[in-house]
């Protein structure tokens, strides 16, 4: 049995993840502001952490929601994006500071606080796991113009690199998951699919479930640095 925390496990790619990640007897903590779905019809205990994590002192209130229970798996997920982005209206003079600030704070410094509070959670665990969830925009010569986005995503892989280095002696592997875009996510009674219909365009969400859980099952003798996922037709 193992004890898995995801951040941003409400919605979209993280409720996907809340089901397509653990096994029956796990333990799931979920952070995020809506309530996921907290259904245990397939043995597994979730737990919901209601938090924004744009909040001063998150980090420190989401370690003491689990308290001294040690944690096998952490998966920052969480992201948010400009007004317009990725679409032909996006205009980088129109993003005002305070929009810029959240993007920021939730895509990258509440990455560094919260992984910080939890430090004590994950060396309680034998070959604990960090998987960040990166994005294409935030790789070297990348074609995206949201620049707040941009920023948060490639500053997440600076912090995959630097925190491994500081969790080495403790046998925690960081990892980041740098995925294009993503299809439509579905989730009924459990099962995480996507539309038959997308293109291939769209990276299907069981595939990346598929890695990151190829990821959580490796030995402690082993660590994957980073995944970059496209999906066929992209060009970055």
């Amino acid at each position: 049995m193992a004890n898995i925390l995801i951040f941003g496990g409400s919605r979209g790619l993280g409720a996907a993840l809340s089901w397509g990640i653990p096994l029956r007897g796990d333990k799931v903590w979920l952070i995020s502001r809506g309530m996921p779905d907290l259904d245990d019809r397939d043995s597994v205990q979730r737990v919901w952490i209601e938090a924004d994590l744009a909040a001063p002192g998150v980090g420190p209130a989401v370690a003491g929601a689990v308290g001294d229970t040690p944690l096998d798996v952490v998966i920052y997920n969480a992201g948010i994006w400009e007004h317009n982005a990725f679409r032909d209206t996006y205009d980088f003079m129109r993003v005002d500071d305070a929009e810029t600030e959240r993007i920021i704070a939730v895509n990258l410094t509440s990455a560094i606080t919260c992984i910080r509070a939890l430090l004590p959670n994950l060396r309680k665990s034998r070959g604990a796991k960090v998987i960040f969830i990166g994005s294409t925009s935030g790789l070297d010569n990348s074609s995206g113009r949201e620049v707040a986005y941009a920023a948060s995503k490639f500053g997440l892989r600076g912090v995959t690199h630097a925190l491994r280095e500081n969790l080495r002696a403790d046998g925690i592997a960081v990892t980041c998951l740098n995925p294009g875009n993503i299809g439509t996510i579905m989730v009924e009674r459990g099962i995480v699919s996507t539309s038959p219909h997308e293109s291939r365009e769209m990276i299907p969400p069981p595939d990346l479930i598929a890695l990151i859980k190829c990821v959580i099952g490796l030995s402690s003798a082993s660590c994957v640095k980073e995944i970059d996922v496209m999906a066929m037709t992209d060009r970055v």
